[in-house]
């Protein structure tokens, strides 16, 4: 029998529609091999020769047709001879909610022409290759499989919720009528051709189409079931319609066709437990999109697309109405036909995320050869395996809200990675922002940047300028290297683990007021990466963020047994800030190593002198001096932040404050939670000794505190009971713009960007 290929005439007759019988004949595939002519034409036929081989269960004549009853919502395997449908005929599945697996032993290929049902789900496995016509229904109240690739009898009765499917042969899966299930998946899987020109529909569950020589069924809630474990130079097209919870069309080393038509022809819904979610998968293969791929959630936010193949292709109609939109592939340039599919993506408010690989020996270069210009929300993404290029005469611009961000070295891995502007990038009619990362042993050419003179930057964001170029860090090397320039600008490449690795403070703090120190005054973007296991020699990790410093959009995970040798004390990111320190987050431990000798500490920074907002400490911060959940000092300002950890001194002298311990700075909309001691019994549930607004609470019974340690009454602190209820709460603003919120079930507020970010 030939393999099913698709040539070149057969694309121009799936894009041109031609009627069944040519459009299989033009994609190669054989009569004698599916013997599709002799299908069509028994149009009075009915399943032969059942018997139950597992399971039990009756097969009885009814009219035109067939009724299989296996009681119990059992599971049953049926061998066939034959498993045909006429035209005006019908076969019932009375199931319940079990399954039946429908093995054809015979010569001849499955033609579905009639009515197929089930209440249950329903396998059919046919390796001389099964289509459903024109004309046919299938129907369940399951999983419905169709599948030239066999399952083990054993396996599929012990019902482990991993099904093993595998075969050599060549026939093909082809839907060309309507096939639904109404409680579960619908999946075709071949070895060489999976086709789609009929309708699909799996409401809530997933549509799936894979092309194997081997395949992973894998029961899963809330994600793909199908895996192809072994390619086979297989095709997957769609022609037709498929509309589900989430869908996959996945071909591993062959073809993927995604091919065009009226409205949408890939849908994915969502449900309650599933996100809208689709796939086209042919990682060492190729992907042709041509039409429409919708993916929106059961709450009607956008959905995600994810396209991963080797080669990519896109016709005039490609576009993705999503939420987002990821594509991966070894390498890449937008041509004019990937920017229209783009273009038409983004204009759709669908952010776009391509990645190149560098996967099978490919460079992993990402270019820009095509002007890609936008309105709305969306944004884009460039993440480039090594080097990201812009073309001379070319323009990527945005007039709306959407940002940029061309990375190079997407795997952190120090590979030299640039980015080369040639070109124009213009966002001077966007208020997004635009970024540019690369590696401190590569290269940026910024070209022709355009920004916005009307930009400023969102409040409590820390950005300092529309368009930013970024060296990145990807290692501890790369971070101690900042002492070399403590005025660059540096954004964290992935998460760090710095586990048994040296590190010095960047930059020096004085000990004494005669000394100038030298801060850090560039900027830090931490991109919400995690730096873990760090132990600074000095224990903070900036020594001084200066004035214009700003460290951002960062998480720190340490477990630090330290002696303070400052004498403003220390927090875990930075021993004091003149800057800006906004959306960074602390967690671990810091400890005193001695004891009574004055170590003071805090969860985030020694003294704030500028602006902490959006920021939190779940740290545990025990000291021999004074301790403070968030914040030493604070004669700067502190916004919208908290802290949640326990906060211990263990000193006859000095105190604990849960979020800050001293200072006449300003505090809003900010709180602490967590437990609060102190041997020598100064103690404040937000601060000692200092005068927060009269709307500051504290609870009582977690902190273990009845006084703030400021001027607030008794009444402010709250049991566990009263937090929960918002009317405790005077002065607060709980409405769908204010900063705060109480999530169901929650014991307490919390700031709304906190559920927002989430």
């Amino acid at each position: 029998m030939s393999r099913p290929k698709l040539t070149r005439s057969a694309r121009r007759a799936l894009h041109r529609g031609q009627s069944d019988g040519r459009l299989w004949l033009a994609i190669g595939i054989s009569v004698t091999g599916l013997f599709f002519v002799h299908a069509t034409l028994a149009g009075g036929v009915l399943p032969q020769g059942g018997t139950y081989v597992a399971g039990a269960g009756t097969i009885a004549s009814q009219g035109n047709g067939l009724l299989i009853t296996q009681p119990g919502s059992t599971r049953g395997v049926i061998d066939w001879n034959s498993f045909s449908i006429g035209r005006h005929n019908s076969v019932t599945f009375e199931n319940g909610a079990g399954a039946t697996l429908n093995r054809v032993t015979g010569g001849s290929p499955s033609a579905i022409l009639g009515r197929l049902s089930a209440t249950g789900s329903l396998y059919v496995i046919n390796p001389q290759g099964i289509v459903v016509g024109s004309s046919g229904v299938i129907t369940t109240g399951g999983r419905f499989v169709a599948s030239t690739l066999d399952i083990c009898n054993d396996a599929f009765m012990r019902d482990s919720g991993s099904l093993t499917l595998s075969g050599n042969s060549n026939a093909a899966v082809i839907n060309l009528g309507r096939i639904s299930s109404s409680g579960g998946d619908v999946l075709l899987i071949a070895r060489d051709a999976v086709i789609n020109a009929g309708t699909v529909a799996a409401p809530n569950g997933t549509a799936e189409l894979a092309a194997g020589g081997q395949v992973l069924l894998h029961d899963s809630a809330s994600s793909r079931q199908v895996f192809v474990q072994t390619g086979s130079q297989g095709t997957v097209v769609n022609k037709g319609r498929i509309t589900a919870a989430q869908v996959s069309l996945q071909a591993a080393d062959g073809n993927v066709y995604a091919l065009a038509g009226g409205g949408t022809r890939i849908r994915a819904t969502g449900t309650a437990n599933r996100d809208g979610h689709v796939w086209l998968v042919a990682d060492r293969g190729r992907v042709e999109q041509s039409g429409l791929i919708s993916a929106t959630n059961a709450d009607g936010s956008g959905g995600t697309v994810d396209t991963d193949a080797a080669q990519l292709a896109f016709g005039a109609k490609a576009a993705v109405h999503a939420g987002e939109w990821n594509l991966s592939t070894p390498a890449f340039t937008i041509d004019q036909s990937a920017a229209r599919a783009l273009r038409r993506s983004l204009n759709a408010d669908t952010s776009v995320d391509v990645t190149t690989t560098g996967a099978m020996g490919a460079t992993g270069d990402l270019g820009v050869a095509s002007s890609l210009r936008w309105q709305g929300p969306a944004s884009l993404t460039l993440g480039a395996y090594r080097d990201v290029s812009v073309a001379n005469g070319t323009t990527m611009g945005n007039n709306g809200t959407g940002n940029l961000t061309l990375r190079a070295d997407a795997s952190g891995i120090d590979n030299g990675g640039s980015v080369t502007n040639a070109g124009t990038i213009d966002w001077s009619k966007s208020t997004g922002i635009v970024s540019t990362l690369y590696d401190m042993n590569g290269s940026y050419s910024p070209g022709t940047l355009i920004a916005n003179a009307a930009w400023s930057a969102p409040l409590y964001s820390g950005l300092v300028t529309q368009i930013t170029g970024y060296q990145l860090v990807n290692s501890v090397a790369d971070l101690q290297n900042i002492v070399n320039n403590l005025a660059g600008s540096y954004a964290l490449g992935k998460n760090i683990d710095a586990s048994n690795a040296a590190f010095t403070t960047l930059g020096f703090y004085p000990h004494f007021g005669s000394d100038p120190g030298t801060p850090f005054t560039g900027q830090f973007d931490g991109r919400f990466n995690m730096i873990s296991h760090l132990s600074p020699s000095e224990d903070a990790v900036f020594a001084d963020i200066g004035s214009t410093g700003v460290v951002r959009n960062l998480k720190l995970e340490e477990n630090v047994t330290a002696d303070e040798p400052f004498t403003t004390g220390a927090g875990m990111l930075a021993a004091a800030s003149h800057g800006t320190i906004a959306n960074v987050f602390t967690s671990g431990s810091i400890v005193a190593t001695s004891s009574d000798s004055g170590d003071a500490f805090a969860g985030l920074v020694g003294t704030n002198y500028g602006l902490v907002a959006r920021s939190g400490s779940n740290a545990t911060v025990t000291a021999d001096g004074t301790a403070a959940g968030l914040v030493l000092t604070n004669p700067g300002a502190i916004a919208e932040s908290y802290s949640t950890g326990p906060v211990t001194s263990f000193a006859t002298h000095g105190g604990a404050g849960g979020l800050i311990a001293a200072g006449n700075g300003t505090i809003t909309q900010s709180y602490a939670s967590g437990p609060v001691h102190s041997l020598a019994g100064f103690i404040g549930g937000i601060c000692i000794g200092c005068a927060p607004d009269n709307d500051v609470y504290w609870n009582v019974e977690t902190t273990g505190q009845n006084s703030s340690g400021g001027n607030l009454p008794p009444a402010n602190g709250l049991t566990s009971a009263q937090m929960s209820n918002p009317a405790s709460f005077v002065g607060w603003d709980f409405s769908p713009n204010g900063p705060w919120v109480m999530p169901s079930g929650a014991t307490q507020p919390v700031l709304r960007w906190q559920v927002t970010a989430q």
